[in-house]
């Protein structure tokens, strides 16, 4: 069974699936690990990692596509890529569609803000009309080859025009060719009933954004409200910051990393993680062993 198949088998059992965010390949590799059944690949969390900046549209196609590589590469469960806007208007959203489907992920994730775009749970973010997005998202269907390649729909139309507006968006994009809706920061558990029970029958996506818009709730409550996915976006990413701003103060003040030695991995845990006992086999039956002792 195919990652894609797997995903949509996934939405068509009670299975709730809790897909925390990684930014690059290791974080992935973990979330895997941890025995989670998919990884969310986090526009907003490449976008902090990898320029330092954030999310509000200043990461490139390129670059998105990159690490999209790198980590459908790294691990064999599903991955939902984070595509922002589609990086454009409806052609380009045929060709993201097309790149990010090559590049191993199950289901990819389209907004209708405008380009460039703003982390959901900002202030000042602007939408595209309806019309527009629910042509973006019949380019998105056209342009997939594998039937079980899932599209999500994301509508940040609460900030800008209310639920109602938002779970109206949500039921075109359906009617366009959405497999998932994703209704962006609702301000509350109303809210979030609403948007289950008005759009009863379509998997929808909650986000779990600690200090955000919406309330944090734990996975059974999300699951009783109707929710079929969640995603943890950039709780680790947060979570990995905070540890190094506290162990760059440590060793500062201190002037060693003795102190530490039991807040980190040993070497041997990080070669594990990072296959090192693989690619040693590969070294030994590819190279040649003159090579390796040079």
């Amino acid at each position: 069974m195919s990652r894609n198949e797997r995903f949509h088998h996934l939405l068509s059992t009670d299975e709730f699936v809790v897909a925390p965010g990684a930014a690059n390949a290791i974080t992935a590799r973990l979330i895997e690990e941890a025995g989670f059944p998919a990884v969310y690949i986090t526009g907003a969390g490449i976008s902090n990692s990898m320029l330092g900046v954030a999310d509000v549209g200043l990461v490139s196609f390129k670059e998105v596509v990159d690490q999209v590589h790198y980590i459908t590469d790294a691990v064999s469960i599903p991955v939902i890529a984070d595509a922002d806007t589609g990086f454009g208007n409806a052609v380009n959203v045929i060709r993201t569609v097309k790149e990010f489907e090559k590049a191993g992920v199950s289901a990819i994730q389209l907004e209708d803000q405008v380009t460039p775009k703003k982390c959901g749970h900002f202030d000042g973010k602007q939408i595209v009309s309806q019309e527009e997005m629910v042509l973006k998202i019949q380019a998105a269907k056209d342009a997939k080859k594998d039937p079980y390649f899932k599209i999500i729909a994301r509508t940040d139309a609460i900030a800008i025009e209310g639920i109602d507006a938002a779970i109206e968006r949500a039921h075109a994009y359906v009617e366009a060719g959405a497999d998932i809706t994703f209704v962006e920061a609702p301000r509350n558990e109303e809210e979030m009933r609403q948007i289950t029970s008005e759009l009863n029958g379509v998997p929808q996506v909650a986000n779990m954004v600690e200090h955000g818009l919406t309330p944090i709730l734990n996975n059974a409550e999300l699951t009783t409200l109707g929710f079929r996915i969640v995603l943890y976006a950039n709780f680790l990413q947060r979570r990995t910051i905070k540890a190094m701003q506290e162990s760059l103060l440590q060793l500062k003040e201190e002037g060693s990393t003795t102190s530490q030695m039991n807040d980190i991995i040993t070497m041997d845990e990080r070669n594990r993680i990072t296959n090192r006992a693989r690619i040693k086999e590969w070294e030994k039956q590819y190279i040649q062993l003159s090579s390796l002792s040079e």
